[in-house]
């Protein structure tokens, strides 16, 4: 038996890995961020990697060649905040170069308005804007600081860019902002916005929080009621795991929910992170990864697909519990990009 159970969980590892394969990355450009989210960043003076051990622009290119190499077609630029990278448009040029099937980056907008236009014109194709309250004493709360009216700004700069698509992430958290999403689904669809409310999660900073914090998908419909349709909703193929309901008036707009704390979705995952001292991570939930820096520094694309393997190998099986595990604790979200 006890030769048993360890062939099993093998097998069933085998099957998972052979269902899916690499095809999103997540590339952390930054660590560096203006704004210290109460679920993700204790202080914001906490330290930032040396300039020198971050990926530069040729280094970034070097990892994509690699992850294409094994299959990886869909990018998504992260941060910190990737708008404090001084070479962010040159970056998105060079990736968009490659021939990616998609392109998209995620900001908390606080730079938006004036690199809207250059974004755009740069290549990239779509834009996901994480704004957790409309209320600008809240807003700033719960970012320690942030300036709602200039993220307000940014997404109207996106919005006259005329991206493919723009969402907001939402992550909602008990006793702060839950009392606003009817309010956000209705400002957001108003504009043309997908909203996309998400469980805050336990990792990292958000573990000392997030058990006294989380407010569930199932919650988080019952303020919707009247809005939206019954359901569990549906993923967009290739597209991270949002699921999606259609607004109750048949208009076609939808809401999107992310549950990586009550039910989380891992077996079907996909995605890699890159963080910005090159490091593949396999999964958001362990700091577990696989160093790919001495790769880059070398130009050596190929020693880079082979790390992404090394680095797809330590994907968790399908009895992980995702961000729910205590490993997750360990984890920098603002270093790994959420």
């Amino acid at each position: 038996m006890g030769v048993a159970l360890p062939m099993l969980r093998d097998v069933l590892r085998s099957v998972q890995l052979e269902r899916v394969s690499p095809r999103l990355v997540r590339l952390s450009i930054t660590d560096r961020c203006d704004m210290a989210c109460v679920y993700c960043r204790p202080v914001r003076d906490d330290a930032y990697l040396p300039a020198s051990e971050r990926l530069g622009v040729d280094g970034w290119e070097t990892v994509l060649r690699g992850l294409q190499a094994e299959g990886v077609r869909r990018v998504r630029i992260t941060g910190g905040e990737p708008l404090l990278h001084r070479d962010v448009l040159a970056l998105v040029r060079r990736v968009a170069s490659l021939g990616v099937e998609d392109l998209a980056l995620t900001t908390n907008a606080s730079r938006l308005a004036s690199l809207a236009v250059p974004l755009r014109e740069a290549g990239l194709r779509r834009l996901t804007v994480s704004l957790d309250s409309l209320d600008p004493d809240v807003f700033a709360s719960i970012t320690r600081g942030g300036d709602l009216a200039e993220v307000l700004r940014g997404v109207d700069a996106a919005r006259a860019a005329g991206f493919d698509e723009l969402k907001l992430n939402t992550v909602v958290l008990r006793g702060l902002n839950d009392g606003e999403l009817p309010a956000i689904t209705r400002w957001a669809w108003g504009l043309g916005i997908t909203p996309r409310f998400i469980e805050v999660m336990g990792v990292g900073e958000g573990g000392r929080i997030w058990r006294e914090r989380l407010v569930s998908r199932d919650e988080m419909r019952s303020r919707l009621d009247g809005l939206v349709v019954d359901g569990d909703g549906v993923r967009d193929d290739d597209r991270g795991p949002a699921r999606y309901v259609e607004a109750a008036d048949g208009s076609g707009r939808r809401v999107g929910f992310i549950t990586g704390s009550t039910d989380t979705y891992c077996a079907r995952c996909d995605r890699l992170r890159v963080t910005s001292d090159g490091n593949l991570r396999p999964c958001l939930a362990t700091p577990d990864g696989v160093s790919i820096a001495d790769a880059v520094r070398r130009d050596d694309a190929g020693a880079v697909r082979e790390a992404l393997r090394e680095a797809w190998d330590r994907k968790p099986d399908a009895a992980w519990r995702g961000c729910t595990e205590d490993s997750a604790r360990a984890v920098s979200m603002r270093g790994t990009g959420g």
